[in-house]
């Protein structure tokens, strides 16, 4: 077999496979098997049936139909390999010469990568919000611990922010009437967290043990969402919230610390760090967006046309497990139906051209992937989802989906690369070692990285 390829644009291409009619002569023979097996002869065993025999009640031809559908897709995935081809579409294929006994040639146009032209790398600069961290910060993060340790207790008096209180809860519309689902039991809840109705806090304080309220508002969620109802509550239970005084007693309570000023560095340290997490993630998405918006990239009509029916139905998903109509969503994200169809396009194209941008980083740079660079992306994918890595893994085997895999790690390692070669720099102009990804484009934590640079060294 040999193979030719046509570029008909920069993102299609034209197989014309050629094979001998004697590499075609195996297929045929295991036509006749096939076909002999399924059909019942006087005389003969099934599968025993001669070939002449199958000519005479089956036809010739049918034989050569068996054949050439069973051939064809291996003919196809050699051409592919011969010329290094990545498909982005399923092939047209036609059969543009089939005679018995002669030489059989066939052509499939496909929708490939396009090779695209990037930009000086070195000359990406972005910059990325400054990784402070202020005594507030820590602060916040060391209430909130006491706030988790906090005890509650019984109180006799009338309820005031920040009590946990106990209370019931039923919507009624402008008529009176009681409106179905809008209505609880026995619910929790902490005066001032605001999580609930707007109107609950101001009606709950004051209130006394047992006693009930009326207020007005509007329902947040649902389909009856900005639906205007008056809310009764009832209160049944009142308790005071304690929390720890911030001494050597609570630190040692509550963390692996002795004192107080221990436990501040380890919250500072651990608040930069996620800081410089959220600086390597943003100089990630916006030094590749910046070479996407360089790049002049053709793109497939078909693979554009699937991708968005993939996010449409997607997004469809979505909001009717969240019992959300699509009129109500345009409606919150203050769009209409065109602009949001223009803004899901835009987004579409977007992401194919970063992907083909970080293909064509994975071409040029002859990126490659170990196995245990997989195997740890892999697992750390089943992690991710929440699944037994085994499970995970029997999954992805066998709905083939290992190649996305590969892929997923490849680009990450492209997107590894962009980020080494960029400039970003912090909002005070400090140009960043962002060293902050794994092999699969992902982030790493301070420590992973750590002991990467000392595995290097």
């Amino acid at each position: 077999m040999k193979s030719t390829t046509e570029t008909l644009s920069p993102t299609r291409v034209k197989l014309t496979i050629e094979v001998p009619f004697e590499e075609f002569k195996p297929s045929l023979d295991k036509a006749y098997k096939t076909i002999g097996s399924q059909i019942t002869i006087p005389g003969f065993r099934k599968g025993k049936v001669p070939a002449a025999i199958v000519d005479q009640r089956i036809g010739r031809s049918a034989v050569l139909d068996e054949a050439i559908n069973g051939a064809l897709p291996g003919w196809y995935n050699e051409a592919l390999q011969q010329a290094e081809i990545q498909p982005l579409s399923q092939p047209e294929i036609d059969l543009t010469k089939f005679v018995d006994g002669e030489d059989i040639e066939i052509t499939a146009e496909l929708d490939v990568r396009p090779t695209l032209e990037l930009p000086d790398l070195a000359s990406i600069e972005v910059q990325v919000a400054d990784a402070e961290v202020t005594d507030a910060d820590v602060d916040e993060q060391i209430d909130a611990l006491r706030d988790r340790f906090a005890v509650t207790t019984d109180v006799d008096r009338a309820a005031a922010d920040g009590d946990a209180v106990t209370i019931d809860l039923v919507a009624r519309d402008k008529d009176g009437s009681d409106i179905e689902g809008a209505d609880a039991k026995g619910l929790p809840y902490t005066i001032g967290s605001g999580t609930l109705l707007d109107g609950l806090d101001e009606a709950l304080i004051g209130l006394e043990k047992g006693a009930t309220t009326t207020f007005a508002t509007e329902l947040v969620g649902g389909e009856l969402k900005g639906t205007p109802v008056d809310v009764t509550v009832t209160l049944n239970e009142v308790k005071e919230r304690q929390v720890a005084e911030l001494d050597e007693e609570f630190v040692q309570t509550a963390s692996e610390f002795d004192t107080v000023e221990e436990l501040k560095a380890d919250v500072r340290e651990r608040l930069v760090r996620g800081k410089r997490m959220e600086q390597a993630a943003e100089a990630r998405d916006l030094v590749l967006d910046e070479i996407v918006g360089q790049v002049e990239a053709p793109l497939p009509d078909a693979v554009v046309a699937e991708e968005l029916q993939g996010r449409r139905e997607q997004i469809q998903q979505q909001l009717s497990y969240a019992g959300i109509p699509f009129e109500t969503y345009l409606e919150d994200e203050g769009q209409t139906e065109e602009e949001f169809e223009a803004e899901l396009e835009r987004r579409v194209r977007d992401s194919i051209v970063a992907q083909f941008v970080l293909d064509q980083v994975v071409a040029d740079s002859e990126i490659g992937i170990q196995d245990d660079e997989l195997s740890q992306h892999i697992f750390r994918r089943a992690q991710e989802s929440g699944q037994d890595p085994n499970s995970y893994i029997q999954h992805i085997m066998e709905h083939n989906h290992v190649p996305e895999m590969v892929s997923e790690v490849l680009r990450g390692k492209a997107l590894a690369e962009l980020m080494q070669q960029a400039v970003v720099k912090d909002a005070s102009g400090t140009v960043l070692e962002l060293g902050k990804l794994r092999a699969d484009g992902s982030l790493a934590d301070d420590e992973e990285s750590d002991e990467a640079e000392a595995t290097q060294a």
